[in-house]
Parts: C-alpha cells; sequence; structure tokens
C-alpha cells in the first residue's frame, strides 16, 4: 500500500511538474491590429514559423485586438514580463524619443528607402536606445503608409483639415504635426476608434489602408484622401530583462523567425494596397489625391521642432533622407 502511495505521488508531481513546464512555454504574442489586418497576417506567419523553430521548447500564441491591452498598456506589460512579445507601430516615440523620426511626414520614400534607415538607423541606434528603456526590438515589420479619412470634406491642402477633430495614436509628433496642419488632433485608443467616428467624438483619422479596411472604419466615414503623410514601421518587440530569461535556442529562434517573416510582411503590405483601396471605393467611400507639395512645404515646422528638441535628431534625419 504504501508503495503504491509513493508511486501515486511521484505521478501526481511529475503531472505538476509537466503541467507547470507547459504553462511555461507559451509565448504571448499580443497587437491592436483586427482580423484580417496586416498585424494579424504578419503575427500568424510570425508563429508559424517560430514555432516551427522552436520544436516543442515553446509556443508562440498570437491574441490580436487589442486582447492583452491597448499599445500603451502592452509596452509597460512588456516591460514587467507580463506577456511576452508585442507589435507597437507609432507608440514608440513616446517611449523613445528618437523614434520620433519616423513620425517625421514624407521622410521614408518607399520600402528600399526603409530597407536601408533599417540597417543603417534602426539596428545601431533606435534599437539600443529602445533596450535601455527595457524594451528589446527582435524585427522590423510594417504598419505602412498612412492616409486621411473624415466626415466633413475632401483634404486636399493642409488648410482643408482646419477644425477638423482628428484621432491619432498615442504620438506627440503627430499631434503636433496636424496641430501645425490645422486640424484638432486628440489621441485615442485604436480599440475605441470606430465608436468615436461613429457617434461623432472624433471626425476623422489616419491609418493605413490595412487598419481602416480591416477595422470597418470605411463604414463610418465619407472621405479618404490619399495623403500617404507618414510612413510607419511596426517593431516585433520583448520586454528586455523576460527576453534574458529565455534558452540561446528560444532566442535565435524567435529572431530567426522574426527576420524572416519581413519578406511576407512586404509582400502582403503591398499587395493589401491596391485591393483594399478598390474596397473602400466600392464601399462609397469619396476618394481623392492630396497635394503632397503643399504638405511637404507644410511640414518644414515639425521637422524643426523635432530636431531641436530630440539630441540628435537633426543628424538622424539627415542621414535618413541622404540614403534615399
Amino acid at each position: 500500500m504504501k508503495l503504491k502511495i509513493k508511486t501515486l505521488c511521484a505521478g501526481l508531481l511529475s503531472l505538476a511538474v509537466f503541467g507547470a513546464a507547459h504553462a511555461q512555454t507559451e509565448i504571448k504574442l499580443g497587437h491592436v491590429g483586427a482580423p484580417g489586418s496586416l498585424f494579424a497576417k504578419s503575427s500568424e506567419e510570425f508563429a508559424r514559423i517560430a514555432n516551427a523553430k522552436l520544436n516543442g521548447k515553446a509556443k508562440v500564441v498570437v491574441f490580436g485586438s487589442s486582447q492583452l491591452g491597448k499599445d500603451k498598456a502592452m509596452i509597460q506589460k512588456l516591460k514587467l514580463g507580463t506577456i511576452d512579445l508585442a507589435l507597437p507601430s507609432s507608440v514608440m516615440s513616446s517611449e523613445v524619443d528618437m523614434f520620433g523620426i519616423f513620425e517625421m511626414p514624407y521622410l521614408v520614400s518607399d520600402r528600399g528607402h526603409m530597407a536601408k534607415i533599417e540597417q543603417s538607423i534602426v539596428w545601431p541606434t533606435l534599437a539600443p536606445a529602445a533596450e535601455a528603456k527595457g524594451l528589446k526590438i527582435i524585427g522590423v515589420w510594417e504598419n505602412g503608409y498612412r492616409h486621411i479619412t473624415n466626415n466633413v470634406r475632401p483634404i486636399t491642402t493642409p488648410e482643408d483639415l482646419a477644425g477638423i477633430k482628428l484621432r491619432t495614436p498615442s504620438s506627440k509628433w503627430r499631434v503636433a504635426m496636424f496641430k501645425s496642419y490645422g486640424a484638432n488632433p486628440s489621441p485615442l485608443a485604436f480599440s475605441e476608434l470606430f465608436t468615436a467616428l461613429q457617434t461623432g467624438v472624433m471626425d476623422g483619422q489616419e491609418n493605413p489602408f490595412t487598419q481602416i479596411y480591416s477595422a470597418k472604419l470605411h463604414e463610418v466615414q465619407k472621405y479618404l484622401s490619399l495623403s500617404g503623410h507618414v510612413y510607419t514601421p511596426a517593431y516585433l518587440t520583448a520586454g528586455a530583462k523576460k527576453w534574458k530569461t529565455y534558452s540561446p535556442d528560444v532566442q535565435r529562434a524567435l529572431s530567426e523567425a522574426a527576420k524572416e517573416v519581413q519578406a511576407f510582411v512586404y509582400k502582403e503590405a503591398m499587395a493589401d494596397e491596391g485591393i483594399l483601396l478598390d474596397k473602400i471605393k466600392a464601399a462609397g467611400v469619396a476618394v481623392n489625391q492630396t497635394n503632397s507639395a503643399a504638405f511637404v512645404k507644410a511640414s518644414d515646422a515639425i521637422y524643426k521642432e523635432f530636431a531641436d528638441e530630440v539630441t540628435g535628431a537633426g543628424a538622424l534625419i539627415s542621414k535618413a533622407q541622404a540614403l534615399r
């Protein structure tokens, strides 16, 4: 009887240990994108590649649609180690001043230009600055080129934005930019945006097509103005402290997968641009082209403010422009 009890206890202990070990293998990846968005497709492809490389050592599980929190909340959870990975975009400039370079309008001319900026600026300068704040970047993906939608009027020049209540991400420089254009910008969580537009709390917003369409914002907006005013990368990010607890094998699998999926991200992003624009037009949204020269001219002030306020920003801007 004693032997049976010992055997039973040993078996239960093994199950408990196995259960605990199994629970620890889940690597939670959170993002704010809706199903079908570029964030969702990118994250799911990353999970597929990473899990094949991890081969049972751990498992990446994706939680979209702000299930693990809004952008700023997920950033804090990364630092605390309560989630493992997140996919922030514009919000990074509110954590690390230097990331404001990607808030500068018309800075990134195309994805080839962005690839050069990634190698010459993101990895040598921005990634270490993020790590010093407790955030470990392991991949540079995409949110995309942003365009303006609203329910007041078509936007052709900055003057057309006068008085429009415009939702922005939690980004100091995005707010400053649209204020300088004459709009009335306010930060608001992406998960709250549809209702804000539907109820008239906000007149408009600015996002890439993938976010506009997947979140059904075109259903509550009359006008889409093709401004392409900012290109926003997305950063697959871990908490720096939590990252150090992973074994070298797990770190390597996640890092390799994060970089391998980038080609998929860019391919999907380029394919989506034409398809989603056609779908938005088909839904009855009036589409117009902005006067990019007028917006570029109106952007001088925000460049100067950023360069004056953030140490080293002027040199980074010059470097990025020289890479075109």
